[in-house]
């Protein structure tokens, strides 16, 4: 069942190569993909000027006539994978361009010929023909190339219509194969030749020893033999010098180990150069070439091994073994003393290989995926000329001992051991390698930031991905030649700096553990051309303002920029690529944050201490202050007495310069005259032992109204400002009309100090009496000031205030500066 599976991957895999190749011939043409589409018959609505028509993977059953008649543009048409049983080439015989044309794995079993005279490619492989389809009609179309065929058997007879056709693959499956007529092969005349044969039946080895005759390239499938490997027919001493094949491939073998020599002693002594097999299952016995029965024979297998022959190439791949014991040092012997130029073992669980026992042609080793292990090679002076070697994915272990293999290898370029169990730490002592070495892949193993130290010191190109790097240290060995560094998928925080790598073109450092990446790296590494830093978890914040910057300085050298290069921190911008992230100069610079902030904070001062200084505002604050620390004691003194009611009808507040006009003019006329208007002034009233602060506000607040003598002597005197300031006061927290203001000589703007804005607010906002010069006029100003003052004050404090007359009278008279 396997081998029937492999049968199928490979021809789907070579059809699609046959696929491709044409492309170029067809490209830019009109193509009708019914593939896997279910049908059971040829679609009718196939637009007229199809050139690619593929109706492979379905369930057609018969090609009637006429149904491509009018597709007389199509070149390309694939009838594979269906149930066709029987073929009629006139159904193509109006498609004059048709040069592809695919009917593999059908069930057909009959073929009527006609004449396709611009064909190119036609596969009848896998199919059900008893005998090589081939017609008369082939031998004329010269423009063959590929031609595929199935059949149960093979006759010499069979190739003759298409022997004198120069092609260039015949592909033939011969599934329930039951004859072949030998030397039938040698009559075609192919350049390449692949034969799939049947998975459940011995091979037959005349095809073999044919196929090797007849073309330059050979490939066969299914060489299975269950036979003892004394019914073996060994091939003739006359085949090996009719051998045409220079690259022969094997696959999918299964045979005695026995059988195996032979084949390979006919293809060593013969013009193979390249020699591959895959999925080769041995079984036993592996015996000593002298213990075999031929003995001659194997004895000349034994000198054609030492002395060479045409072979360059030996590829082994997928090798297993059915014998649970056998001594391996004889496979080892025999492929280690191979003259060869390249060898290739690949996956054959291979735990070890010997030492040639003499200077050995290898120039190619590739022994990956097997279990070698540290003591490969060790002290092997005979493969001075190999210059490829290929451990990868195998078991190696110490770093210091595989530089120490390599430094007897003179001519050693390249050494790939990734994917191994590599280590390496500074108490194995120093590493020791090949001075030829030019490339090393370390990639994929345990390596630590250690590993600098133990590098080749002329290495151009070194290969350290994904390990286990968190650092490039400081004072390693400077590597001058290295030209390109690979450290993806590590564990670095930072781009590495260029001093000890003063070389450097190309640095790898993709999927590390970045955030914020140095920018001055193009500054400390100016050899480099292109660095390779995306996929890292950029921190996207001001730090990575600077390497943004970077990349539009570096002039291209960013590989993989804007697509690889994307947040992931913070959150928020996870996902946004570097390109589309940007910052304010201001944000992220802590300089500039810091001046703008200092300024911003003057600025601020300044706005404020203006109107202080301008405004007066602490003088302000400081009566207010004193207002409230007033009526707190007065509460705390008197809390009986809150309910203030009013003793005077005003509060004449003036300057002291006025107080003649005040004293001659305003207290007469007010008092002396109609209504008994009781006026509260400082002289009289202000009571002595209290401040004269609390005097003005109580005065203030115990009269009706406050009358204010404006002057220029006025605005020059500090208590009327405090008077007019505690009254303005009032006049707001009570919510009355409580100022009447007296102009009695008029008062320049300029005179006015800047702080006085609330006495020019006055007297822009409110109505003020200004006394007349003209004596006429005097009556009708003390008649409307008598008006604004007159109010009756209750009755007990008209009481008191004819004995506080008597008690103002004795007292020590308080006098203001004003």
């Amino acid at each position: 069942m396997g081998s029937l599976t492999s049968i199928y991957v490979f021809a789907c895999v070579f059809l699609s190569i046959l696929w491709n190749n044409i492309q170029p011939t067809v490209e830019n043409k009109i193509t009708a993909n019914y593939s896997g589409h279910l049908l059971t018959e040829v679609p009718k609505n196939i637009p007229v000027h199809t050139h690619i028509l593929d109706l492979s993977h379905n369930s057609i059953s018969e090609i009637t006539n006429f149904r491509f008649t009018s597709l007389s543009d199509l070149q390309v048409l694939n009838l594979s994978h269906n149930l066709i049983t029987e073929l009629d080439f006139s159904a193509f015989m109006f498609n004059q361009d048709l040069e592809y044309l695919d009917l593999s794995h059908n069930n057909i079993w009959t073929a009527y010929c006609q004449l396709l005279a611009r064909l190119r490619h036609l596969d009848l492989s896998f199919n059900k023909f008893t005998v090589l389809p081939i017609c008369q009609e082939f031998g004329i179309m010269f423009h063959l190339e590929y031609l595929g065929l199935s059949a149960m058997m093979i006759r010499r007879s069979d190739f003759r219509y298409v022997a004198h056709l120069q092609l260039d693959t015949v592909f033939l499956t011969l599934e329930d194969f039951s004859l072949y007529e030998p030397l039938s092969l040698t009559a075609l005349n192919t350049r390449s030749l692949h034969i799939v044969f049947a998975t459940n039946q011995n091979f037959n080895f005349s095809l073999l020893y044919d196929g090797m005759s007849t073309s330059e390239k050979l490939k066969i499938v299914n060489l299975r033999y269950t036979l003892s490997h004394k019914d073996f027919p060994s091939p003739s001493l006359e085949l090996q010098k009719k051998i045409k094949t220079t690259d022969l491939t094997l696959d999918t073998v299964d045979l005695e180990w026995t059988v195996i020599l032979q084949i390979f002693l006919l293809v060593w002594d013969s013009s193979v150069e390249h020699l591959t097999v895959r999925n080769l299952i041995f079984r036993g016995p592996v015996v000593e070439l002298t213990e075999y029965k031929h003995v001659p024979l194997l004895r000349s297998l034994e000198q054609l091994l030492s002395l060479g022959s045409s072979m360059k190439a030996l590829t082994l791949e997928r090798v297993r073994n059915k014998l649970y014991y056998f001594n391996q040092e004889i496979l080892y012997r025999q492929f280690s003393e191979m003259n060869i130029d390249s060898l290739t073992i690949h996956d054959a669980c291979m735990p070890h290989m010997l030492c040639p026992k003499k200077p050995s042609s290898f120039q190619y080793i590739n022994f990956s995926r097997n279990a070698l292990t540290d003591e490969l090679f060790q002290n092997c002076d005979t493969l001075a000329n190999l210059k490829i070697l290929i451990l990868h994915r195998n078991k190696f272990e110490s770093l210091s001992k595989v530089s120490f293999m390599t430094s007897r290898m003179k001519s050693l370029r390249y050494l790939d051991m990734s994917s191994n169990l590599l280590r390496n730490s500074r108490a194995e002592g120093r590493c020791q390698w090949a001075d030829s070495l030019a490339e090393l892949d370390l990639s994929s193993n345990q390596l630590t930031e250690a590993v600098f130290e133990c590098l080749p010191a002329n290495i151009n190109k070194v290969d350290l991905e994904n390990n286990q790097i968190a650092s490039v240290p400081k004072g390693i060995t400077e590597l001058h030649s290295l030209q390109e560094l690979n450290l993806a998928s590590n564990r670095l925080a930072d781009l590495p700096g260029c001093r000890a790598f003063t070389g450097l073109e190309i640095l790898n450092i993709e999927r590390n553990l970045i955030l914020t990446p140095s920018a001055d790296f193009f500054e400390t590494c100016p050899s480099v051309k292109e660095l390779q830093a995306g996929q890292n978890p950029f921190k996207c914040s001001c730090e990575l303002q600077d390497f943004l910057r970077l990349e539009r300085q570096s002039g291209g050298k960013l590989s993989g920029w804007p697509e690889a290069y994307v947040c992931k921190y913070p959150e928020d911008l996870s996902g946004t690529q570097l390109k589309d992230f940007h910052l304010t100069e201001l944000a992220c610079n802590t300089t500039l944050l810091l001046v703008t902030a200092l300024l911003l904070t003057l600025v601020l001062v300044a706005v404020v201490a203006f109107p202080c200084i301008y405004l007066d505002v602490p003088w302000y604050v400081r009566m207010l202050w004193q207002w409230t620390q007033t009526k707190r004691r007065a509460w705390h003194d008197c809390p009986e007495e809150q309910e203030t009611a009013l003793q005077f009808h005003a509060f004449i507040s003036y300057s002291e310069r006025d107080s003649l006009w005040v004293k001659n003019e305003l207290i007469p006329n007010l008092e002396k005259g109609e209504g008994c208007i009781q006026l509260c002034q400082h002289e009289r009233n202000f009571i002595p032992g209290k401040s004269i602060v609390e005097n003005i506000i109580n005065c203030i607040e115990k009269s009706y109204k406050s009358i204010f003598v404006l002057s220029p002597n006025f605005v020059q005197s500090e208590w009327c400002h405090y008077e007019l300031y505690f009254a303005h006061h009032k006049l707001f927290s009570e919510n009355s009309n409580s100022l009447i203001l007296i102009l009695l000589e008029p008062i320049p703007p300029y005179v006015i100090p800047a702080r006085y804005h609330k006495l020019k607010a006055l007297m822009a906002k409110r109505t003020y009496l200004e006394w007349p010069k003209e004596r006429s006029k005097h009556a009708l100003f003390w008649a409307n000031l008598r008006a604004a003052v007159n109010i009756k004050l209750p009755t007990s404090f008209e009481t008191d205030e004819e004995q506080s007359d008597v008690t103002s009278t004795s007292s020590i008279t308080q006098r203001l500066i004003k």
